[in-house]
């Protein structure tokens, strides 16, 4: 049995070492505590070792590594009347320990709220084709609203990514056939626009040979050649307009000289 003597040394002894071990906190690296001191804001203290009074101070810890929230998949309607689900991740850390703990109850839980209806606030004011087209542009704004509304709570939104845009299965047969309508107007176009330059081309090459003979005949006797060159059983050989003008002339001149 143990003496009343040593119980009354032990006991208090035990008590003055819970309180010790209580009073010391080791913060990491990446850690912060906020300290209240009867319930009133202290301070800041860590990383490493710090001391605080039991009973009559309390920490919190903060964790000021970057964090990353996925946003759950958010059914939006676009501004052209599109249903569309939208997820996206978030990249956040808190700044300042001080307003996260203080100014709000769970910045966690606060971000991954307002980013989920900023998203949809977002990319509900954008039409599809904008979706589609520019997403880091929906990116850049998601990421500047929810960092200009979180500095309050002392966080700091890094960066935002759009994961996925899933459309339901008549929406993508719509976008494909209007990509492919698209891909045969350009064709079209195309098409047109060689036959408008290969026009005005021949114009250009009829308005110079027919400034000079020599080059009309050359160019005659080069299709002799082209024609002549192909295995056919019949050749056509066509008759110069210059030839039929001096025929016809001669013709009504002897017309003229008869009796």
């Amino acid at each position: 049995m143990i003496p009343v003597e040593l119980l009354a040394w032990i006991l208090p002894a035990f008590v003055i070492l819970a309180l010790a071990f209580s009073a010391i906190r080791i913060l990491r690296e990446y850690e912060r505590g906020v300290v209240f001191t009867l319930g009133r804001y202290q301070g800041i203290k860590g990383p490493g070792l710090i001391l605080v009074i039991p009973v009559v101070q309390q920490i919190e810890r903060v964790d000021l590594r970057t964090r990353v929230f996925d946003v759950p998949p958010q059914d939006v309607i676009s501004r052209d009347n599109v249903s569309v689900r939208v997820n996206a991740v978030v990249y956040f850390r808190v700044i300042d320990p001080e307003k996260a703990v203080i100014q709000v109850e769970d910045y966690n839980l606060a971000t991954g709220q307002l980013a989920q209806t900023t998203l949809r606030s977002v990319v509900g004011q954008h039409e599809l084709d904008q979706m589609l087209a520019e997403r880091e542009k929906l990116n850049a704004d998601v990421q500047r609203i929810l960092d200009a509304q979180t500095d309050a709570w002392g966080i700091k939104v890094s960066n935002v990514e759009l994961k996925h845009i899933d459309l339901d299965e008549r929406m993508v047969r719509a976008i494909a056939k209007q990509a492919e309508a698209e891909r045969l107007r350009r064709a079209k176009v195309i098409d047109a626009e060689g036959e408008l330059q290969a026009a005005q081309k021949l114009v250009e090459a009829g308005e110079i040979m027919s400034r000079r003979v020599e080059a009309m005949q050359l160019r005659y006797l080069g299709t002799l050649s082209n024609i002549a060159g192909e295995h056919n059983s019949t050749i056509v050989f066509p008759m110069p307009i210059e030839f039929m003008s001096t025929l016809s002339g001669s013709r009504s001149n002897s017309d003229r000289s008869e009796p």
